[in-house]
């Protein structure tokens, strides 16, 4: 029987819920429980896929094709358990579902009100497919205050009564700030987001305390006063060098066994955490470093790349070498003589992204990996920008582009209508809404025997997570590969190129799917870690 952990926030955003939610995860897990973690996001978007990454920063896409909030990868990172469609929603989602089904008539005449119909639904969320874990620990967005959390805290604070005390727990996580000017740590913060949350109607049984620094003990003594919590229940997450020292740092100042305590289950001694001692110490103690350039549309909010970012520290976990990334905006390399910014770099990597604007420079980052052999990996767009970069300069196409920038005279990247997809065919429509034109989820491919990819995973059969609208065009791919540019992964019916690489370069590939949403600190994407390897390569010959 499940047991139920409601993480909520105060104070402001941005205090770490999601790794706060990811670690605690990790910890239960290392101790022998299994778990499931989930996000309850009060906006009204159906969900991120339509939302700018500079106001959500990265989207999230699981194995069944769910776009979801960027938390659930690290979820996903630190617990190695995958996220499904059915542990992400939004009030967008969930006032959808209702008034589909109010008009459908299923409501029966009844008036639709938040409580019960839409605390309601939250529960059923909650609760549901939860039968086969130990701990659901249940992550809500937003701060207590903010006027579209409401709903969720309602149906929280009622399950919290329909479960009872030994299969329910809240944690609630406040900032404790530093006034330099006073030299002092306050509380009052902390004091007031609880006295909110009470207000409401729920009483936390943890309080996780956000610090730059050591919180003293009688300041957390007057915390726990103030809050009616035991001083146990007062857990500083102090800042670390690594978020991979989350779980370490929780563990070390109790939270885990505060955790089981509330339930009343009786710890079985120290958990095992050598992984993670093991992931720190690499972190923090590399035996080298790269230097690895992104070339991006979005690098003015690191977030928009969040899983990218985490897949090159595990390339670089994986070779025990430090990745020092150089966030570069791709339209900088349309002006002449900005090529320079890539002259000191080892790797260059061309990530996901949309739309027209940027594209030139990001294919003269391309265009210069290629020719002063320096490693090159092309994700999603990026290997879009690879193939228009080969079909202008290596085959001569006059206009090769995508069509996802207009009509074009060799249109290299098109919007493919229909695919197969096991034994199911499966259908897009140009002026289908922009959710329902994406291939999105995960996807087979069959890599071609004896190739580097091929080499590089193990096998000739993977499976990979997709997030694009737009494909490389097969009918060009006589042509490219009389110049070098081979097709080495393709789907299983053979229309879709999933994977270009060059045999003519040191390393250079170029993949359709986001292999970054895979990777994780203890188990990093053998692509990842192969490029960060081919990076160490280039580092000794600079």
């Amino acid at each position: 029987m499940a047991r139920f952990i409601f993480i909520t926030g105060g104070v402001v955003s941005s205090l770490g819920k999601g790794l706060a939610s990811a670690a605690l995860g990790s910890l239960l897990q290392a101790r022998g429980y299994k778990v499931r973690l989930r996000k309850l996001d009060p906006y009204l978007n159906v969900d991120p896929g339509t939302m700018s990454p500079y106001q959500h920063g990265e989207v999230y896409v699981t194995d069944d094709g769910a776009e979801t909030d960027l938390d659930l990868g690290h979820y996903e990172r630190f617990t190695g358990v995958a996220a499904t469609k059915g542990d992400n929603i939004t009030t967008g989602r969930l006032y959808l579902d209702i008034l589909t089904r109010e008009r459908r008539g299923d409501y029966l005449g009844a008036t639709i009100q938040v409580i019960p119909h839409v605390t309601d639904a939250i529960k059923g969320f909650v609760l549901n497919a939860t039968d086969d874990v130990d701990f659901v620990l249940c992550e809500i967005g937003g701060t207590v205050g903010d006027i579209e959390g409401l709903p969720f805290l309602e149906a929280i604070r009622q399950l919290g009564n329909e479960l009872g005390r030994d299969r329910s727990l809240f944690i609630h996580c406040t900032l404790v700030p530093y006034i330099a000017a006073s030299g002092e740590l306050k509380t009052k913060p902390t004091q007031h987001s609880v006295k909110e949350l009470r207000s409401i109607g729920i009483q936390p049984d943890i309080v996780l305390c956000r610090s730059d620094r050591e919180i003293p003990a009688e300041e957390r003594r007057k915390i726990a006063l103030f809050c009616n919590v035991r001083p146990s229940s007062v857990i500083q997450a102090l800042d670390v060098g690594t978020i991979y020292e989350v779980p370490l740092s929780y563990h070390a100042q109790g939270l885990d066994d505060e955790v089981l305590a509330t339930f009343g289950i009786e710890s079985k001694g120290e958990p095992p955490l050598e992984k993670w001692k093991t992931i720190v110490k690499r972190v923090k103690e590399p035996e080298g470093e790269v230097k690895v350039a992104i070339v991006g549309k979005y690098t003015g909010l690191k977030d928009a790349y969040k899983s990218l970012n985490e897949a090159l520290a595990h390339g670089g976990i994986a070779n025990n070498v430090r990745v020092n990334t150089e966030w570069l905006e791709s339209e900088i390399f349309e002006e002449p003589g900005h090529i320079q910014h890539l002259e000191d770099v080892h790797a260059i990597l061309v990530p996901g992204g949309f739309g027209e604007r940027g594209t030139k420079g990001k294919i003269e980052a391309v265009r210069f990996a290629r020719t002063r052999n320096v490693p090159f990996f092309g994700i999603c767009f990026g290997l879009q920008m690879a193939v228009i970069e080969a079909a202008r300069n290596l085959v001569g196409l006059e206009g090769a582009s995508s069509t996802e920038f207009g009509p074009c005279k060799n249109p290299v990247v098109g919007l493919m209508t229909e695919w197969t997809r096991g034994n199911t065919l499966e259908r897009r429509q140009v002026d289908s809404e922009l959710g329902g034109t994406m291939r999105l989820g995960k996807y087979p491919a069959h890599l071609t025997p004896g190739s580097k990819v091929a080499e590089i995973y193990g096998t000739t059969d993977i499976e990979e997570r997709h997030r694009h609208r737009y494909e490389v065009n097969v009918e060009y791919r006589e042509a490219l590969e009389k110049q070098g540019f081979i097709f080495s992964g393709m789907s299983p019916d053979g229309v879709l190129p999933e994977i270009c690489e060059r045999h003519d370069h040191p390393w250079f590939i170029g993949v359709q799917f986001h292999p970054e949403l895979k990777s994780k600190p203890f188990d990093p994407h053998p692509l990842f870690a192969s490029f960060i390897k081919a990076a160490v390569t280039q580092s000794r010959l600079v």
